[in-house]
């Protein structure tokens, strides 16, 4: 069977947050899915990166896989960590920052 670069492995259990290694002063990521209904993201920040406000045509799902994040989310400052989870919905202007390094996976969502 062949495996693609950037996809996981089938039937085998991952650690998510082992499959990208953060790098110093940057945000890198890496696609492990992505089809007409959505993708499925990899993202490890450094401490203090940052994506600055944007909007996105589909509902976005944050779950922090290691660290934590500070989102802005229409207006409002949301911190997650670890372990949590946060809707971003469509259209709604919203940003990253990264107040020590943290790893996510995005899942973005099309209707």
């Amino acid at each position: 069977m062949t495996v693609l670069p950037n996809e996981l492995p089938p039937a085998r259990p991952v650690v998510l947050s082992r499959e990208l290694d953060y790098v110093p002063g940057s945000i890198v990521s890496r696609t492990i899915a992505k089809s007409r209904a959505g993708s499925l993201t990899i993202f490890a920040f450094d401490a203090g990166e940052e994506l600055s406000e944007h909007t996105a045509p589909f509902d976005a799902f944050v779950q922090v896989l290691d660290g934590s994040v500070e989102l802005t989310i229409g207006g409002e400052r949301v911190v997650a960590r670890a372990g949590e989870t946060v809707r971003m919905p469509a259209g709604v202007p919203h940003a990253v920052r990264a107040v020590e390094r943290f790893k996510m996976l995005l899942s973005m969502v099309r209707e």
